[in-house]
């Protein structure tokens, strides 16, 4: 994430977000079998606050109005049809066997007590 944010600020918004999305998504498909929640809004905020860096520095004299009403409308970075990926929006489910239930394809042996 730091590394894609870090410079580039030749390009326009939407390269920089079809390059952030799918790392965005990947890792939140990756992590959303845990008790993830926190963990996504924390990621939510930090990619949030990158990209807004970004956008500061590429636009280092226009103020905080003019980009907000320019990549801003309802508050998530939009150039075109792209937006940031909000990672809030991805469904945590948690897993369905705990411990010893985890099925096993494997017939269990019967052991025989003599």
């Amino acid at each position: 994430m730091r590394a894609l944010t870090r410079g580039g600020t030749n390009q326009p918004l939407a390269v920089l977000l079809r390059r952030l999305n799918p790392v965005l998504r990947g890792w939140a498909n990756y992590f959303r079998h845990g008790v993830s929640k926190d963990t996504f809004d924390y990621l939510n905020a930090f990619s949030w606050r990158r990209v807004i860096c970004w956008l500061r520095h590429k636009h280092r004299h226009a103020s905080w109005k003019l980009l907000r009403r320019r990549y801003l409308p309802g508050w998530r970075p939009t150039e075109g049809e792209i937006s940031l990926f909000n990672p809030c929006t991805m469904a945590v489910t948690r897993y369905r066997y705990r411990g010893a239930q985890v099925p096993s394809p494997w017939p269990r042996a019967e052991m025989s007590v003599a």
